[in-house]
């Protein structure tokens, strides 16, 4: 089974300039997408659940389900990776159940709404990453604070997201700042600030430097050149998805997210992951409204469950091309999590 690390993969994307969509799964067919997809590919995987899947599905469910993709695809390595660590505990009990890899997020404090001091978040992600390392696993950190450089908002996901306004600086990561945080860390990915936001309303028209700010992840790879940058809330929202949705009954209104041009122009400038929820939510929503309003005497959830399931491998396939995963996975030996903690220790 090809359980791998995120460091391992990461390494390895940035090596060979390409970036990994990293896919929020929820449930059995989000899974199975994701590694359709990956397998026809022939791409490498990023599966990751939030506190909130963790809840929704079980740790136990989750666990299993990805163990048995693994072992579906055993030639596809696989990384799983706990999104947005609200503390310590959380991400501890992530490392216990299995996973290879965490997101401690000390931008907030542990009630997922306030904005926590920079020592503190240095302090909390320090912590994980001592225990994280010792048992082979990797860990993302996040400096600054996810919100719409429109608005000053952040936007909650699963409950996580800060509340009231910030100013565009503080809602950008400071380069300095961030050369700081890897130091003292020791993070093996720093998610950064740049103006995107958690859910499907991240701009209110196309956007553009001015809501979108690539430029500051191109002054943190000036500074960290090395350390391997995270773009949170980087659905793209897609035009067709939206259609897809409001055609069959939804009541969705206009938005844009982050377009695939946009990220591509990020993966040279060090940006290794790409956090996707939306799309596949909008993919496989949309084909069950359709499937509902068109066949309005099935009760057989697997009639539409089977559409919308390779609506979301089709997201899966274009994403993994455009980033330049595809053809990488078979490239990749992975290796035991035993040998990573021992690459960490002597790191360390």
């Amino acid at each position: 089974m090809a359980l791998i690390t995120l460091r391992q993969l990461l390494d390895h994307a940035a090596e060979n300039n390409y970036a990994l969509p990293a896919f929020n799964v929820n449930n059995l067919e989000y899974i199975q997408a994701v590694m359709r997809a990956a397998d026809a590919t022939d791409s490498p995987v990023i599966l990751q659940a939030s506190r909130g899947a963790r809840a929704y599905a079980g740790d136990a469910f989750l666990r299993h389900l990805i163990l048995g993709a693994a072992e579906e695809y055993p030639h596809v390595p696989v990384c799983l990776h706990l999104d947005h660590g609200d503390q310590p505990s959380t991400c501890i009990s992530a490392i216990t159940n299995g996973f290879t890899s965490v997101m401690m997020d000390g931008s907030l404090l542990a009630d997922g709404k306030t904005i926590a001091s920079y020592d503190y978040n240095v302090g909390v992600t320090a912590e994980v990453v001592k225990i994280a390392h010792a048992a082979g696993v990797s860990v993302e950190g996040e400096l600054g604070c996810l919100g719409n450089l429109e608005t000053g908002a952040g936007e909650k996901e699963d409950g996580h997201g800060f509340e009231g306004t910030l100013s565009r600086e503080e809602l950008l990561t400071d380069p300095e700042q961030a050369f700081d945080f890897v130091e003292k860390t020791g993070v093996d990915a720093l998610a950064v600030a740049i103006g995107t936001s958690h859910g499907a309303y991240k701009f209110t028209r196309a956007p553009d430097g001015e809501i979108l700010s690539i430029e500051t992840i191109a002054k943190i790879n000036k500074r960290l050149p090395n350390t391997h940058m995270v773009m949170h809330g980087s659905s793209t929202v897609p035009q067709d998805l939206q259609d897809l949705f409001n055609e069959f009954g939804g009541k969705m209104k206009q938005t844009w997210g982050v377009p695939v041009a946009e990220i591509q122009k990020a993966i040279p400038l060090g940006v290794r992951k790409v956090n996707i929820d939306t799309d596949l939510r909008l993919a496989f929503t949309g084909e069950i409204r359709k499937h509902h309003l068109q066949h309005p005497d099935n009760f057989d959830p697997r009639n539409y469950l089977k559409p919308a399931t390779a609506r979301m491998v089709e997201v899966c396939k274009e994403r993994f091309i455009a980033f330049n995963a595809a053809g990488q996975a078979s490239k990749i030996r992975v290796k035991r999590l035993p040998d990573m903690a021992k690459a960490y220790s002597k790191a360390a």
